[in-house]
């Protein structure tokens, strides 16, 4: 069969019903359970075509609805779509009488929710991938005052996680060459460092020290799923001033992390310093792409510069000031410390020396115990960020006293920034070890910060 004719004639449907739509202006105000009729006739649906046409004018109505209605549209699907007790308890009467693969695939398909084969034909619709990962992110923003649409997310889940999965996801520079559409995006997306204009961009961009790369889906087009800004140094970066500015920032290596080293030519740097990573599409939250991203980057960047020996994260540590902040209003700690910490309500304090000593003493050994210590309610590390590159197999480097002297930076963490580490003879076994364990992967540098947290806490003085 003639692919390309077929597809044309699913492109002429589509359009076609479109405008069948614009004439009818009784669907252009919809209410949910106009939607909820169309779901239910795209499942009672036999035919490819016209399942098409019915998925996209399904989506097109949920499109048109309002808030409330959405709302209540996810309620009718967790209670019209969800599995039916009766098929599942004959399916598994009739798998517990034989126990073959025949009925065990029977209680299988008797077990999935409606929803899941609903969700499956309207993808069949153009841009239905797209379509339902921002019906997901709607989903998403009803789930803390609505918790009982959970299953709804479950079923999300579920299927992005096959038709998300690393077989289906490109790998793509960006640079300044890239269409205006996608920088746009970038733009718009860039969640870590806010980029402030097109001229900010281009630093980022153009320079022969920087790279960036996102990874895309073929079904969501030119809408990044993901992407990492990555700037070439010789030693590894402290301060991220230095980098957003396009100013030469290597502050120290591994041997002699005092040495600024500026780079002429990215064949002079020795190490990849990723510091942005952001998610772009909320809808797809909890599918992991960063793992692999960053595995895939550093093969690329280690094929274009085989000199590279160090791939390193210049890292915010967000909830690090909110927690600080529980620590200075415990009574249980020395009143000493608690007292050195209360500088931290002078204005401009990283600009008073004395102050920012007394301060850096107390803060960095802190930070250290937060990061390596300080457990959620799974056992794994209360920092976000360290989750997710101790779970990628880093190790928790060095803790940047001062890193991000930005507003932003002092807000969320008093100016600290970190260095995750990924060596990479050593990132499968911190991998299974965090896995296994929950154990951090750190330096001895940071486990000597911990130690010092601990004599803080009994009122030990340290040096």
């Amino acid at each position: 069969m003639n692919m390309l004719f077929l597809q044309e004639l699913f492109n002429n449907i589509t359009q076609r019903d479109a405008l069948l739509r614009r004439r009818h202006p009784e669907t252009l105000t919809p209410d949910h359970g106009q939607l909820v009729n169309a779901c239910h006739k795209l499942l009672e649906s036999d035919g490819e075509a016209s399942s098409i046409a019915l998925a996209s004018r399904a989506l097109a109505i949920y499109q048109r609805l309002s808030a409330a209605e959405k709302s209540s549209f996810f309620a009718r699907l967790t209670a019209d779509f969800a599995a039916e007790p009766g098929p599942i308890d004959a399916a598994y009467l009739a798998y517990q009488e034989v126990r073959d693969n025949q009925s065990l695939q029977r209680l299988f398909e008797a077990c999935e929710p409606r929803r899941q084969e609903l969700f499956r034909r309207l993808n069949l619709a153009s841009d239905g991938t797209y379509e339902l990962v921002k019906m997901r992110e709607d989903l998403l923003g009803l789930l803390r005052e609505q918790p009982e649409l959970a299953p709804i997310d479950d079923d999300f889940a579920h299927l992005f996680g096959s038709w998300f999965n690393r077989g289906f996801l490109m790998l793509k520079r960006i640079d300044w060459n890239t269409p205006a559409s996608i920088l746009e995006k970038i733009i718009r997306y860039e969640a870590v460092h806010e980029i402030q204009d097109w001229d900010d961009l281009r630093r980022r961009l153009d320079a022969r020290d920087r790279r960036c790369f996102a990874f895309f889906h073929p079904a969501i087009g030119d809408e990044p799923l993901i992407f990492v800004e990555v700037a070439l140094h010789k030693g590894l970066p402290s301060r991220i001033q230095p980098i957003l500015s396009g100013e030469s920032s290597g502050e120290g290596s591994v041997e002699s992390r005092h040495t600024k080293k500026a780079i002429d030519e990215p064949e002079d740097a020795d190490t990849a310093a990723f510091f942005g990573i952001s998610n772009c599409q909320t809808g797809l939250r909890g599918i992991s792409f960063g793992n692999f991203l960053i595995k895939q980057v550093v093969q690329e960047l280690s094929q274009e510069l085989p000199q590279l020996k160090y791939f390193v994260t210049l890292s915010p540590v967000p909830g690090f000031a909110q927690w600080l902040q529980e620590q200075r209003e415990d009574e249980q700690l020395p009143s000493s410390l608690r007292k050195s910490l209360k500088g931290l309500e002078t204005p401009g304090w990283h600009q008073d020396k004395a102050l920012e000593e007394q301060l850096k003493a107390a803060i960095r050994p802190l930070a250290a115990r937060y990061l390596v210590e300080e457990k959620n309610r799974h056992g794994l590390p209360l920092n976000p960020v360290a989750r997710f590159h101790l779970g990628n197999g880093a190790e928790l480097h060095r803790i940047n006293w001062l890193g991000d002297i930005s507003e932003k930076g002092f807000k969320q963490a008093a100016g600290l920034m970190v260095n995750y580490l990924y060596v990479l003879d050593d990132i499968e076994r911190n991998h299974e070890n965090y896995t296994a364990k929950a154990t951090v992967a750190c330096s001895n540098e940071v486990r000597d910060l911990a130690k010092r947290a601990r004599k803080l806490a009994k009122g030990e003085t340290t040096k």
